[in-house]
């Protein structure tokens, strides 16, 4: 399998838990795409709100289920570190939550998607109060157990 401009160019084989096999699945692939798109969107609204995010590193780990129509890819969960200059973490997570439901492959898939957004601080940063007043927290939801698990980073 390979994509137009050749950056992606792999052999394709099916779930399983051969130590062997060489290349990437489905699940794997749209894990990847979700991650990368994500990270995409989150930088666009940070980006939108006045920061200006130095890094940002983000896991999705998706879940399949064989369920009564057969395999299916159920839920994504969203592991999101970053790393953005003098923002209040209250901000941060708003634009991590609107991200989440303004990434396109977010939009996409029929599943569950749940995050955990983390914030990490600079030196520089640490110096700075944030701002007072309630800082609301992304909810971790609940994950069923699937029969397999398969993640990306971006």
């Amino acid at each position: 399998m390979s994509i137009p401009n050749a950056s992606l160019k792999t052999a394709l084989h099916a779930p399983g838990n051969s130590l062997k096999r060489r290349g990437t699945n489905p699940p794997e692939l749209i894990a990847a795409a979700h991650a990368g798109s994500f990270a995409l969107s989150l930088a666009n609204e940070l980006a939108e709100a006045g920061y200006s995010p130095r890094q940002i590193d983000t896991t999705a780990t998706v879940t399949m289920e064989n369920i009564a129509a057969g395999w299916t890819l159920t839920q994504v969960h969203l592991e999101v570190v970053a790393a953005v200059p003098r923002v209040a973490e209250c901000d941060f997570v708003d634009a991590a939550l609107r991200a989440k439901a303004n990434c396109p492959v977010s939009r996409a898939l029929n599943a569950n998607i749940s995050m955990r957004a983390h914030l990490t601080r600079h030196e520089a940063d640490k110096a700075l109060k944030p701002r007072q007043g309630p800082v609301a927290r992304p909810a971790d939801v609940g994950r069923k157990n699937g029969a397999r698990g398969n993640g990306a980073k971006a």
